[in-house]
């Protein structure tokens, strides 16, 4: 049993101190606060029991990034964390919160219990500014990644409102949602993309290996002239044998070249709006961001964000330049005045089923809610998206597949019959 010494704030704001016996922390901190005080301080006489000084030194040293994989860090190299990770940090803190703990207790009772190379550097550093005075929001901004602007726009709302634990819950499992849904697209891709490759390997080796072999003694026949696509595909593996070293460069800065031409925001806005009027891509792709919008500007709204303000975190969680720019063009008619129904019926992006839930959710006051119960069906269309685009995509590549071996298969024939015609003659 340990001695803890406490310093806090009675009900009436007055400074109190005093200890309690406690076999741990979070005994003593549930018995400070059983007396009606609000802990700023609590040590143990013990030397082995982590207090405030040795929970902010211990594990990692203060953000430098050093040792970190380049994909782990963030701005000016400073580590930082995945999605899902961000999202169970976000949880546990709200959990602690919500047990009681203030803000500051329950960022060292997260941060002795985190795991890997980044969580603690990145636990240190929020630590470190607010115990420097700076609000939760204000510490994650001066971090930067992996704390976007919605996540800091959460906090914010958070600190406002007064909800601590309410609104970080709410964070957390918008969070796992986007993760959910990144997951369940890149599930979705995975097989079509194998068919894909497999597709490539199979026509490169039959084109650059196989059919050279069988065309060599065909081809040196005397008076023999090879059909149109035997030597289309002749040529493209003699090009291919011979400069296949310069193709690959060519493919690589081809790609680099693509990547800055995308970067330009009048190109991605081209290409985005080409995405979107894709058959298959395109409906998927709409459907992804209307949930992601839904879900988002609905938790938003219900953690006490203005409209203007949700609207501006939500455009950044899209992904796709065409919706932002409509987004935009939605938070311009709000702000002169308008009801947010109206704008993004005209926007022409957003089906008509959302447009009638905002609109009834704007006329009875209950907005977030019934955004939030919308995202639900949203999702749903979503997974349906996914499923049709599974299903579809696989065919697909089927028939081009079948192009592709027609072709082939044409240029080994075609000789072929082209010689017995010969010989038969």
């Amino acid at each position: 049993m340990a001695n803890w010494r406490y310093e806090g704030l009675d009900r009436s704001g007055a400074n109190a101190s005093g200890s309690v016996a406690a076999p741990d922390r979070g005994t003593a901190m549930r018995l400070v606060l059983s007396r009606g005080l609000t802990p700023l301080r609590l040590e143990s006489d013990e030397p082995d029991a982590p207090g405030p000084a040795r929970l902010a030194a211990e594990g990692a040293p203060r953000p430098t990034g050093g040792g970190m994989p380049a994909w782990l860090t963030g701005a000016g190299g400073r580590p930082s964390m995945s999605k899902a990770d961000l999202a169970n940090l976000i949880r546990e803190l709200a959990t602690a919160v919500e047990a009681g703990l203030p803000l500051m207790q329950a960022l060292r009772t997260v941060r002795r219990q985190a795991s890997g190379k980044a969580q603690p550097v990145i636990l240190d550093a929020l630590i470190e500014k607010v115990e420097a005075g700076l609000p939760l929001h204000e510490a994650m901004k001066a971090y930067g990644a992996p704390f976007d602007d919605m996540t800091i726009g959460m906090a914010r709302a958070a600190d406002a409102s007064g909800r601590m634990p309410e609104v970080m819950h709410q964070l957390a499992d918008l969070l796992d949602r986007a993760v959910e849904l990144r997951r369940e697209l890149v599930g979705a891709t995975i097989y079509p993309m194998i068919v894909a490759a497999l597709i490539f390997a199979s026509v490169v080796l039959l084109v650059t290996v196989i059919l050279p072999q069988l065309m060599a003694p065909i081809a040196g026949q005397p008076g023999m002239v090879l059909p149109l696509p035997t030597r289309i595909l002749l040529a493209f593996a003699g090009f291919m044998g011979t400069w296949w070293l310069l193709v690959l460069l060519a493919m690589g800065g081809a790609f680099i070249m693509a990547r800055r031409w995308i970067a330009v925001p009048h190109n991605k806005f081209r290409c985005d709006g080409l995405l979107l009027r894709m058959p298959l891509l395109g409906p998927l792709l709409r459907d992804v961001a209307v949930a992601r919008f839904t879900r988002t500007l609905g938790t938003l709204c219900s953690a006490g964000l203005p409209i203007l303000q949700a609207l501006r975190i939500t455009r950044d969680t899209l992904g796709n330049a065409v919706l932002t720019r409509a987004v935009d063009e939605v938070q311009e008619k709000v702000t002169t005045g308008q009801a947010l129904a109206e704008p993004l019926e005209r926007c022409g992006f957003f089906p008509p089923l959302l447009i009638q839930i905002v609109n009834i959710g704007e006329r009875s006051g209950r907005l977030e809610s019934m955004l939030l119960h919308a995202a639900t069906a949203f999702d749903r269309q979503v997974n349906s998206s996914i499923k049709i685009f599974t299903k579809a995509l696989p065919p697909v590549l089927l028939v081009f597949m079948a192009i592709i071996a027609g072709f082939v298969l044409a240029a080994i024939l075609l000789p072929l019959l082209q010689m017995q015609s010969a010989l038969g003659g």
